[in-house]
């Protein structure tokens, strides 16, 4: 008696536990298609500057409580589109990414607007041993000559001519996700316009350098400049003003003094007269 009060008790959970999971399952079911969407997504790693292709994308499904803003949902729009950002495998699709529409791939496609790109020959020194990879930014210092009015007057200077210039390439690389340095003979710069004539100027009259810089340092070094005389702690020399020659006298014309007044006494003598002065 009690094994079978047992038994029904252990059949009625079993029942009652096949019942809440196939509740649980249809719940879950019906509940699919609300808590996820599909997004487009890297189906490989892409770079930057790169065309999309259908076999580079595909759709995938994604939480809706987390799906970023932006996020693009139809694989076929982005037939052509260019990428300005590098993505990884996996990795969701928005419109930030995205050169805008009819932008051709390369180069071209990483220029803001109102930009311009300008490339500086460099060496392993200037170019601050390789470190200088895209995506960093980078300091103009330009060593020159600077002319005094006469030729003594000239002499050696060194000053930061432009701040914080993104740099957009290294020789033909445009990639952001490498760190190793890489010495090479050009860097691309992103430059605006009035900066584009100040650094042709610039490495017309003298030798160019580049200074790495924090990447999120916004402040601005304002310098005078490097000069001989500031690096050696010289003190400038005053210029030496010839005295002026004192104005000539006005020659002064001696008189002949007059004598002192005298006294005189006169005496008569008879017919004769006399006069005596003391």
């Amino acid at each position: 008696m009690k094994n079978r009060r047992a038994f029904m008790m252990m059949a009625a959970a079993i029942v009652l536990g096949l019942g809440a999971v196939a509740m649980a399952s249809r719940l879950l079911l019906r509940q699919a298609p609300t808590s996820a969407n599909r997004i487009v997504v890297a189906a490989t790693d892409v770079s930057l500057g790169q065309r999309l292709s259908a076999d580079m994308l595909k759709a995938s499904d994604w939480p809706a409580d987390s799906v970023p803003p932006g996020a693009l949902r139809d694989p076929l729009v982005l037939n052509g589109r260019v990428l300005k950002a590098s993505v990884l495998r996996g990795e969701p699709l928005t419109e930030a990414k995205l050169a805008p529409v009819g932008t051709l791939g390369g180069l071209s496609a990483l220029i803001a607007e109102g930009k311009r790109a300008i490339t500086v020959r460099v060496n392993d020194v200037i170019g601050v041993a390789g470190f200088a990879l895209p995506g960093n930014f980078v300091d103009i210092l330009v060593s020159t000559q600077a002319s005094g009015g006469t030729q003594q007057d000239d002499q050696a200077i060194s000053k930061i001519v432009l701040e914080r210039i993104l740099v957009l390439a290294v020789a033909q690389e445009v990639s952001r996700d490498d760190t190793k340095p890489r010495v090479v003979n050009a860097v691309t710069l992103e430059v605006a316009p009035e900066q584009a004539e100040k650094l042709d100027l610039a490495r017309s009259v003298g030798t160019l350098s580049l200074v790495l810089r924090n990447q999120v340092d916004p402040q601005p070094g304002t310098t005078t400049g490097a000069t001989k005389t500031s690096l050696l702690g010289l003190a400038t020399a005053t210029p030496v003003v010839a005295a002026a020659a004192p104005a000539p006298r006005p020659a002064v014309v001696s008189m002949p003094r007059r004598g002192a007044p005298r006294h005189c006494i006169g005496t008569i003598d008879g017919l004769h007269s006399r006069r005596e002065c003391l």
